[in-house]
């Protein structure tokens, strides 16, 4: 009973201080004089990171096992990942490009633990016998992680899309306002003004060099962070379907068997090897690398989330009952 109180009550204080942390972002979005919050919010990702990692202790101490067990525990344990993945940057004493990408991460799945749909998951149980096995430790918490950094890295890929075209349209905006101008001239008038014509263009242009400085050093920093994220993620995932093929071998006689949840698995692995294909390419990185891992993070969440929801094959300890990863 004190376990259960205990886990209440650090679930809920999670949600609360990443749902303070999320809002003092907001304000320090719309409001420049609050940018000493900053430090505060940060203090709050410590703060929620520690819950969560209790929360789990917690649960790991009652139930006998590592919370990973069901759809209610991952989610936990999703969270968890992404709260480490926002740590490291704070810890290096790096500008924080994750906290956008990190913090509504936490958020949402924080939120839906606490909605009451899982209801029926809150209270642990005994492991049915196919996951009572030494690989669920090394199996599913290689994937769940391995689904935190690459959703990290595919919505910073996703982040990078969305500025790098906005620049791109803003650009030509410019462009075909500066030509129209040009053009709108006379023959005798336009020879009479060719040259302030230039100047207004030279200058224009210049004003665009500048302002968007600051945006292509940011284009930079989500294309770094993105690549370096995918990979530990892909690290975690190849780890985890390896893993999982000799927990297979040993549960069903067999390392892989077609299952929805392996299929998807394989998908999800075959797309960020795409992915890291198009970025020894130097002609396909930047841009197509970036789109590649947008289409991955759709990918990730059928995966992770919709083939459970089926409740079909050999993973399905159910449709919001229970879920080996």
């Amino acid at each position: 009973m004190i376990f259960l109180t205990l886990e209440h009550i650090l679930t809920h204080i999670s949600f609360s201080v990443v749902s303070i942390v999320i809002t003092i972002h907001l304000i320090i979005l719309l409001v420049n004089e609050f940018v000493g919050l900053y430090n505060s919010s940060e203090k709050g990702m410590i703060i929620t990171f520690f819950c969560i990692t209790g929360l789990l202790v917690t649960r790991w101490i009652y139930s006998g096992h590592l919370p990973l067990s069901n759809l209610y525990e991952s989610l936990i344990f999703l969270s968890w990942g992404f709260s480490i993945i926002h740590m490291v940057p704070y810890f290096k004493k790096h500008k924080n490009y994750l906290s956008a990408i990190t913090m509504p991460g936490i958020f949402f799945t924080q939120g839906f633990v606490t909605s009451g749909f899982l209801t029926d998951m809150y209270q642990s149980e005994i492991l049915v016998p196919a996951l009572q096995s030494r690989w669920l430790m090394m199996h599913v918490s290689m994937m769940v992680l391995g689904y935190a950094a690459l959703l990290c890295g595919s919505l910073l890929s996703i982040a990078f899309l969305v500025i790098t075209f906005r620049k791109v349209i803003k650009i030509l905006d410019k462009s075909n306002n500066l030509l129209n101008d040009s053009f709108s001239f006379g023959g005798i008038q336009y020879m009479a003004e060719r040259s302030n014509v230039l100047r207004n263009t030279s200058t224009s242009f210049s004003f665009l060099s500048s302002r968007n400085y600051y945006r292509f050093q940011l284009i930079q920093q989500l294309d770094h962070w993105g690549y370096r994220i995918t990979s530990i993620g892909f690290i975690f995932l190849t780890i985890g379907i390896l893993s999982g093929a000799v927990w297979a071998n040993e549960a069903w006689g067999s390392y892989w068997n077609w299952d929805p949840k392996e299929t998807w698995a394989f998908i999800t692995w075959t797309i960020f090897v795409i992915y890291f294909h198009t970025r020894t390419n130097k002609n396909l990185e930047g841009l197509n690398s970036a789109i590649v891992a947008s289409i991955g993070f759709l990918i990730i969440w059928i995966c992770y989330f919709g083939v459970n929801l089926l409740g079909i094959g050999l993973h399905s300890y159910g449709s919001f009952i229970l879920t080996s990863n």
